[in-house]
Parts: structure tokens; C-alpha cells; sequence
């Protein structure tokens, strides 16, 4: 009976010494966030995204900017950012193969948004959090809203 208290309480010590990952960081949801407007038509925006790598969550950062504008408009931040968005939620149900194509992997939406600072997207960002097979990092982008919405004029979606 000594043993088996003695191997019990071993055990014990040994599972709560042992270093734990904080498995919720990526589970947290962030809105994207206006830090301001440009007069070429672009607004600087905060974003956060997802992925199994930094390359990943960058990218998909710059899908949510993008998509932010385009679908939900920008609530949070500053008041320099159009707080509408540019599409119904109709208009994109009715153009749903458009906006796949539009948002594919290295697709279209690329050519509309920007970082930032491009030191960022070389380096590993300090507001960022990781579990063990998602990171999460925050992206500061310009998403080109004036040639967005050539772009939907052209293709007659708006």
C-alpha cells in the first residue's frame, strides 16, 4: 500500500511539473479594425489570421481584410473606414462562384491588398499567439477600396 501511495503521488508531481502549452491562443476571434484612410482611395487596416504557419495566417489576414470591406464593412476602429460594406449579402449569395474564384489561394484578392510595413511580413510578430498546430498573427494591411469597386463595377456586381 506504501508503494502504491509512493508511485501515486510520483506520478502527480511528475504530470503537474510538466510544461503545458496554451492550447487556446488561436481560438480567439478578432474583428478587423480601421487604423485609418488614404487619400489613393486604400485604408490601413488591422487584421488577424490563422494558419499552420506564419505564410498561412499572413495570408489569410489579407482574405479577412479584404472580405471585411467587401462583406461586413469595418466596425471597429477609427471612423476614417467606410463602417458599410460593399456587397449585400444577396449579391454575394447570387455571385458566389465569382467571389470563390475571387478569394481562391493566391487568388485575385491578392492583388488589392498590401502589408503594410514589409518587414512584417518577413518576421514573427510580437501580438501573436500559438497553440500547437495553428498560429495566429496580426497583420496590419492596405486593402485598395477604390479599385475593389472598379472591380465589382466591371463585373456588374455592383
Amino acid at each position: 500500500m506504501k508503494n502504491f501511495i509512493l508511485i501515486f503521488c510520483t506520478l502527480i508531481l511528475i504530470i503537474s511539473c510538466s510544461k503545458r502549452i496554451n492550447s487556446n491562443g488561436s481560438y480567439y476571434d478578432f474583428e478587423v479594425r480601421c487604423l485609418g484612410s488614404e487619400l489613393d482611395g486604400s485604408v490601413t487596416l488591422e487584421t488577424y489570421g490563422r494558419g499552420r504557419n506564419y505564410l498561412d495566417a499572413s495570408t489569410q489576414a489579407k482574405k479577412n481584410a479584404v472580405s471585411a470591406v467587401l462583406f461586413s464593412g469595418i466596425k471597429q476602429g477609427n471612423s476614417g473606414c467606410d463602417r458599410n460594406p460593399l456587397i449585400s449579402e444577396v449579391t454575394r449569395k447570387n455571385n458566389a462562384e465569382f467571389f470563390a474564384t475571387f478569394f481562391a489561394d493566391k487568388g485575385p484578392f491578392l492583388d488589392y491588398v498590401d502589408v503594410s510595413d514589409e518587414r512584417i511580413d518577413n518576421k514573427i510578430s510580437r501580438d501573436s499567439k500559438k497553440s500547437k498546430n495553428i498560429q495566429q498573427r496580426k497583420v496590419i494591411v492596405n486593402v485598395n477600396v477604390l479599385k475593389i469597386k472598379l472591380l465589382m463595377k466591371k463585373n456588374k456586381i455592383i
